[in-house]
């Protein structure tokens, strides 16, 4: 097909948005590679990135159709997929993003050689404008088809993300936490693996690592009310995951991420599968370009959804006392 028939075709999508570095911020929390590549899925009601790391990690960033200001679906049928580099597309998206200013740009797929184009509209004297080439995608993302373990999902939620959990800082000394981080990363263990514990009785969830060394931490939920602001345990479950895979799924969220987060839930599922979930809060710069629902109500921030899942290591004898 040429390019001029591709341009007299309806695009897939259009849309705009005003909170670039929200969704910038967001689509950072699952880079954990400084060369990565992401899937995008498009469909009515919004698009998800997808990343994926040798078929033992996924991550999926959901931005619906709520967080832009204007979002044109225009596909046929089925859900257009395209392949792309994360890193681009996020250092593209930081060069429309301004201190103080609340830029508005407009992203539209496909461009006349199938790359996704983006470009400021909200300026009379300039305009910013990108092309990012995009690619069909080698394999289709695995589905991890999530199930709980049972009746009762075997859950926790933190408040605030805390690289304690990964980095095995107690919060009781979190004055002394850059101290002890320098120390937990120099011993950290090539190939090592964490032990993750929960049990209804007394209600804890246990991070265990070994290595050169072993390092136990414990998390009573009565005696961390702060932190666990909710638990859901019925039986004694107990995985090994890879230590790099669940540093990733926290460490690269940044600092303006973990001062708005709605809170973070993990949870067991069956096989030992671990689903981590985070709410972000995706907030516009105020009194620019206000965005009002069908109901006519303004709503003051967004949600961003993001999804880690974790595949846990082979082991020989997992508990999982259902």
């Amino acid at each position: 097909m040429s390019s001029s028939a591709l341009q007299n075709d309806a695009p897939d999508l259009v849309c705009q948005l005003d909170n670039v570095q929200g969704i910038v911020d967001a689509l950072s929390s699952v880079r954990w590679k400084r060369h990565q590549d992401a899937v995008i899925e498009l469909s009515e009601h919004g698009f998800v990135l997808i990343v994926e790391e040798t078929g033992c990690l996924q991550a999926k960033v959901y931005l619906k159709r709520e967080l832009f200001l204007l979002y044109e679906y225009g596909a046929a049928e089925g859900r257009p997929r395209f392949g792309l580099s994360l890193g681009l597309f996020v250092d593209c998206l930081n060069a429309f993003s301004t201190p103080g200013h609340a830029s508005v740009i407009e992203i539209r797929y496909p461009g006349p050689d199938m790359q996704l184009l983006l470009k400021s509209v909200d300026s009379p004297n300039a305009c910013i404008y990108a092309e990012i080439r995009t690619r069909i995608p080698d394999t289709v993302s695995w589905d991890y088809n999530f199930e709980p373990t049972g009746n009762i999902p075997v859950s926790f939620t933190v408040k605030v993300i805390l690289y304690a959990f990964f980095f095995f800082l107690p919060t009781s000394t979190c004055s002394q936490s850059a101290v002890l981080k320098e120390a937990i990363d120099d011993l950290e263990w090539p190939g090592s693996s964490i032990q993750i514990t929960l049990q209804p009785e007394p209600p804890s969830v246990t991070f265990r690592g070994e290595g050169h060394g072993d390092l136990q931490i414990d998390f009573s939920y009565y005696a961390n009310t702060d932190l666990l602001i909710a638990y859901q345990c019925d039986r004694r479950v107990s995985y090994r995951y890879k230590y790099k895979f669940l540093r990733a799924t926290t460490s690269n969220i940044p600092s303006s991420v973990l001062k708005d987060n709605r809170g973070s839930k993990f949870t067991v599922g069956r096989g030992g599968m671990l689903k981590i979930q985070h709410l972000v809060s995706v907030i516009r710069s105020s009194g620019q370009h206000p965005h009002n629902d069908a109901g006519g109500y303004q709503q003051p921030s967004r949600i961003a959804y993001i999804e880690f899942f974790v595949k846990p290591e082979e082991d020989d004898d997992p508990v999982d006392d259902s």
